[in-house]
Formats: structure tokens, sequence, C-alpha cells
């Protein structure tokens, strides 16, 4: 069983506890800031045995379909067995919370944060047994999509919960007809609703994590002390002076400043996801691709995620020419007990720590310091005084088509990353054009911390980087990289978490393995 323990990628932790017949969810930041999640709801799932049907060795049954098996008591998930719905909830007082504006929103939260902790559960045997001749060795047997089935029950009986929560992308169905019945209760077509691992990595978490808004007289601190949206002026507001707001505010576990908010800061309290634009084209050097959007400002930190193999937390901002190092503002691990005092409005990550007093060397400082090291100097050949870094990094900055990132572990630099369309990269003029897509993109890496080099640590912040990828434009088909060839260890590391080698490319200043991902076969990221 997974720790009891949730970090959600907000900063929010849930505390999941055993209770009968399923778990209970509390959450335990309500007592230190604003919360969208109620103080508590309660799930119910249990797992459905299928019974292995007998199969003759030439592949053909007598039987007529699936014979399906006792239920019992969850305790580590299946394959496809496993039946979940939430029970009940516990919502905030009214007089400290607004109620949500959308109930349906906030359930699809409740929905999303529970299934966070199931696919963190340890994975299931993904071999099939069904149909398959007994005399299939085990790696020869066809391999199933680990999915969880949603009742409709419980909380979610509503008529048109389902039809919303279908919609928003975080449950599913194989029955894609209208349907003959004309009754919209009778539930047809939305009893057999489930959530696979795959699609649910796939889909933004900013879709779903939003704050409440405190009432005028709460104990809990809002993000703004005033309303997002004034009212008109009147002659009583125009004559009494208005504060400035404080400048210390928490926003949730984001402290949204001006160079450096976090991916789930919002001081309207909405969600923070946008889909992305339409296509438009434009041209590059005699390249006709899509307008990009801007990427996030310098030392915006972009995408954040707890690791519970590494017990802290992966992030990564863009690169900033400061001469100072840009402030973590997100959540990092915190072992300590929390001793805050209820309605204190100060979150454990806006206390003094090493994660945010900017004791680190700023960026430009840091890429001087990892360019020189033999092993980088090597691969990158950006080497030399500290003006070589500098320059390198404006260069990257200006870029149109790539944008340079710093990846920190609990707030901690260790590395060096670009992500880059590929189309009017380089790398494109040395591909045919079935060879990516319009929206593919690639990647460049160094790791420049010692402390924070290995093979699991490699595989963590491989994948989150892909992960992000996908979740930035769901038009994104593939991820490349460009390894020299002999940087064989590596091409190992990415082989083990999903990449292949397709061939190798001549650059004039490299010979170049090229290594791909593809959505379509990526699962999850590593845990």
């Amino acid at each position: 069983m997974a720790p009891s323990l949730v970090h959600l990628p907000n900063g929010h932790t849930l505390t999941v506890s055993t209770v009968f017949a399923g778990f209970q969810f509390k959450s335990n930041d309500l007592n230190i800031h604003h919360s969208a999640f109620p103080p508590g709801w309660t799930i119910i799932i249990e797992s459905q045995e299928e019974e292995d049907e007998e199969v003759a060795v030439d592949g053909h049954g007598d039987h007529d379909g699936p014979r399906r098996g006792k239920i019992r008591r969850f305790k580590n998930p299946t394959l496809h067995g496993d039946n979940l719905f939430i029970s009940s909830i516990s919502s905030p007082s009214n007089a400290d919370f607004k109620p949500a504006a959308s109930p349906t929103r906030q359930l699809a939260m409740m929905l999303w944060a529970t299934l966070w902790w199931y696919f963190h559960q340890p994975k299931p045997d993904t071999r099939l047994t069904k149909g398959v001749p007994a005399t299939t060795s085990e790696e020869g047997r066809p391999r199933g999509e680990w999915r969880i089935n949603i009742k409709r029950e419980g909380i979610f009986k509503g008529r048109h919960l389902f039809p919303k929560l279908e919609r928003m992308g975080i449950i599913s169905s194989e029955d894609s007809c209208v349907g003959e019945s004309l009754d919209d209760r009778s539930g047809e077509g939305w009893n057999r609703m489930f959530a696979t691992q795959r699609g649910f990595w796939l889909t933004d978490p900013r879709i779903f994590l939003f704050t409440l808004s405190p009432t005028t007289h709460s104990p809990y601190p809002g993000a703004s002390p005033y309303p997002s949206r004034p009212g008109s002026p009147t002659r009583d507001s125009m004559l009494s002076s208005r504060p400035d707001p404080p400048a210390d505010v928490q926003s949730g576990v984001w402290t949204p400043q001006p160079q450096s908010p976090g991916p789930f800061a919002s001081g309207s309290h909405l969600p923070t996801y946008y889909p992305p634009p339409p296509t438009l084209f434009t041209f590059t050097n005699n390249i006709r691709h899509p307008l990009r959007q801007k990427p996030p400002a310098q030392g915006e930190t972009f995408y954040t995620r707890y690791i519970p193999s590494m017990g802290q937390y992966l992030s990564f901002r863009v690169a900033s020419l400061s001469h100072k190092s840009p402030t973590h503002r997100g959540p990092v691990s915190d072992p300590s007990p929390n001793f805050l005092p209820p309605h204190s409005g100060v979150t454990p990550g806006s206390l003094p720590s090493i994660a945010n007093m900017s004791l680190h060397p700023c960026d430009t400082d840091l890429l001087h310091t990892w360019m020189n090291i033999p092993r980088v100097a090597a691969f990158w050949g950006v080497s030399g005084p500290r003006s070589v870094q500098e320059s390198f990094l404006k260069n990257a900055l200006n870029s149109k088509h790539s944008f340079p990132a710093i990846g920190c572990w609990d707030g901690k630099p260790f590395g060096y990353f670009e992500i880059y369309w590929v189309k009017e990269d380089h790398l494109g003029r040395q591909l045919s054009s079935h060879d990516y897509g319009n929206w593919d993109r690639g990647l460049h890496a160094l790791v420049g911390e010692q402390e924070f080099r290995g093979k699991e640590r490699v595989k963590v912040w491989a994948s989150a980087l892909v992960h992000f990828c996908w979740l930035a434009d769901p038009r994104t088909e593939r991820v490349l990289l460009e390894p020299r060839v002999d940087n064989e260890k590596f091409i190992s590391y990415l082989r083990d978490i999903g990449f292949y080698k397709e061939r190798e490319i001549a650059f004039p200043h490299k010979q170049a393995a090229l290594m791909k991902i593809r959505r379509e076969g990526w699962e999850a990221p590593v845990l």
C-alpha cells in the first residue's frame, strides 16, 4: 500500500486512512490556508475477481463469456477488477468559505485526488491470461491497460454528473453511442465508466486543482484581500482609502509574485489550465511551422511533482539572467511536524528554509560551474570564463523555438535543460518530414550537481520532462533526444523509461543517437 500521506503537485497534502469498506481522505491544509478540499471524504473501493477461463491449447474454449468472481475488500490494485465511488463528503462551514461556484468541479477535484492516490499504488501485473493458450510463456502473453471502474453510486448518482466528468476527461467509456433511452435518469450508457492509468497521467492537473474563496470574515486567509472583479465605483468607495495589499499574502501553497508564480497560483481561485490556441502558421529561416506560444517567464516554475521514491519535490523553472537566484516558491518535502497554529495563514513552505532563502548561486554562476566540469564540457563544449556561459544563456533565452530550464530537488538546482520544438531546430533539418510532427519536442540535458546524479534520479527527471511535454500540448505525439553515441550510460537510462533508438545521425559536431518516445506507448512518469 502506498504511504498514507499523499502529496499533490500543488503542495496540498492528504492523509488517507482505512475505514469500513473503504478509505477516508482528510485534508491536512485547511487549518493553515484556504483550500478547495473539504475537511474529508470517504470512498468505497472493492475488487471483483475475474476467474481464469479454461483455455484449450489451440486457444479455443467452450465458454460463452467471462465468469465474474467474488467481490473482496481492496488490498492491492488489480488490472481491471477494482470499483470505486465516493460515498460521502463533509463540506467546510459557509461562514469560512464561499461555496464552490461549481460543485461538479469540486467533486471532480476530489475524484482526481483519489485517482492520484490510487495510481501511486503498486502497479498490478499487466499480463493477461484470459483467452491465452496455456502453453504461452509469461513474456509472450499480451498486456492489458491498468484501469479502475467508477461506479454510479453514492455522490456520483446525479443524473448529469457523469456526463460532465466525462467531458472533463477524468472518466471514460467504451460505449460511444447516443443510446435509445429518452429517460436521462436511466443511466443508459453511463454505468460502465472507468479511468485508465495512461489517461490519468496525460490529463493536466491544472484542470482540476483550484481553491475556494474565503468569506469576508473568515479566519482563513485568501490570496487577495480584495475581490478579483470590483464593482462599479460608488461615492463611499471613492472617498474611502484602500490600503495596498500585503506583499506576503499566500495563495494556497504557491506565493504568486511578478517574477516567479507557480503553475497552480491563482488570485481568482480558479483552475489555471488554458487550452492550446488554434493552429496558425509562420515562417522561420524558410521553415513553415506553427506559431508558438511564449514560454513561461524567467524564474517561473512550470512543473512540479512529489517523487515518492526520492522523498522530495522535483520542479523545473525557466532559467534567469538575474544576479540573484530566483526564490523557490513551490512546495518542498517537510519531514518536520506541523507546529503552526490554526488559522495562522502561514504555510510551512513560506517559513525560512534552505529552499526559499536564495542561498544558491544565480543561474549564470551555476552554468559557469557546471559547464566547466570536464565530463560536461566534453559533451556541451561551453566551458570557459563566466562571460561564455552568460552569452550562452542569453542566446537560449532569446531563442524562438526553445527555452532553457533549471531542474530543482526541493528547490535546490541540480541541472540545466532545454526544451525545443523539433521542426525549427537543427535536428529537424537532419530529419525527413515523416520523422516528426508540427508539435513534436526535443530535450537537451545536463546534471551539474554530483549529489543528484545516478540512474534512478535520471529516470525520474527524464520521464518528468516527457510528462511535461505531453501536458503542455496534447498535439505533441513524440519527444526526441539526440545524445552523442558514446554517451552509452545516458542512452541506456532513456531506454529504461521507454525511449527507443531509431538510428544514428551525423551532425557537424557529433555522431548522435536519435532517441524517440511516443505518446501512444507512454504509460506514466517514474514515481
